[in-house]
């Protein structure tokens, strides 16, 4: 197969027991490519939308980890564990006899909104040049920052004892079994992350991904085409700029373009560019001088 072909976008259905490290590992011994990305590390114990960027596009995968993620959770309430998730050690255990559905429900919807997530321990952040994870499988807990991160929705599906499930869509970078551990500290009994599918990100769908098995075998039976998904594909719901011949070439040779832009240029970070054949040919960042706006190439594909 060309290689050429393999400048594209994978919608994978990443299995339970495999880091995304993993699944990245293993396309690149598919495909015989080195630049393969994820858009969002998903637990070993997780499963689900693992949006993979292959060749060229692993230079759209800053854009694409931007992107709202969707998960189905299910929590349980009662045991406070180590990794904050079924995998861990259970570090302290509490009643949950006083606590009705009328508070968890309460609890659950209070969290949705902007609030400051402290990262857990085991987790792949590095600081001083050290990986959480590798500290805290030393027994070291160390101070971590907080970071502004946003739900945007909770929507209850049921609870069955100290088993809850719900429904969340988050802003990149929220880890979910913290949310589990928040909401079980903020209810006064302690609670972990169960179980975990991510169910969409961005504009993919856990519907329309595909099993590693079967994109092997799609790309044995050269059938790589019905799977994979174009560069430009990911952009035909965004805002983007479309270039003239002219524009194109000055855009590729890294000049600033004078572009008439009727939106405020300061709530844009990076856009998606493409040229009057439809073809993605890079990320645009604009700039303003002397009350003009220039459109300046980012990346170039």
């Amino acid at each position: 197969m060309n290689k050429k072909e393999y400048n594209c976008i994978l919608n994978v259905l990443k299995p339970p027991g495999m880091t995304s490290f993993d699944v990245v590992g293993y396309l690149r011994k598919l495909t015989k490519i080195k630049k393969i990305g994820h858009t969002g590390t998903l637990d070993p114990m997780a499963v689900g939308v693992l949006t993979i960027c292959i060749g060229k596009a692993t230079k759209l995968l800053e854009v694409l980890v931007d992107k709202d993620k969707v998960y189905k959770v299910e929590m349980k309430l009662g045991e406070s564990t180590d990794t904050q998730d079924a995998e861990g050690c259970i570090i302290e255990e509490k009643s949950i006899d006083k606590i009705d559905e009328n508070t968890i429900i309460k609890v659950l919807e209070s969290f949705v909104g902007i609030y400051n997530q402290i990262p857990p321990m085991y987790s792949a952040i590095k600081i001083n040049g050290k990986r959480l994870y590798e500290l805290a499988r030393k027994g070291i807990e160390i101070e971590r920052k907080s970071r502004k991160i946003e739900i945007r929705k909770i929507d209850l599906i049921n609870i069955n004892k100290n088993i809850v499930k719900f429904d969340v869509e988050c802003s990149k970078g929220t880890y979910i079994r913290t949310l589990c551990h928040d909401i079980g500290e903020k209810l006064g009994c302690g609670a972990h992350m169960n179980f975990l599918l991510r169910t969409r990100s961005g504009k993919f769908r856990i519907e329309d991904s595909y099993t590693l098995q079967e994109i092997e075998d799609h790309i044995k039976n050269n059938n790589f085409d019905k799977i994979k998904y174009s560069m430009e594909e990911c952009f035909s719901d965004s805002y983007k700029i479309i270039l003239n011949a002219n524009e194109e070439k000055k855009f590729i040779n890294g000049e600033f373009i004078n572009y008439y832009l009727e939106m405020n240029s300061k709530e844009l970070k990076k856009i998606p560019v493409f040229n009057n054949e439809n073809k993605l040919i890079g990320l645009g960042k604009f700039t303003s001088k002397n009350s003009t706006v220039y459109l300046r190439p980012d990346k170039v594909i």
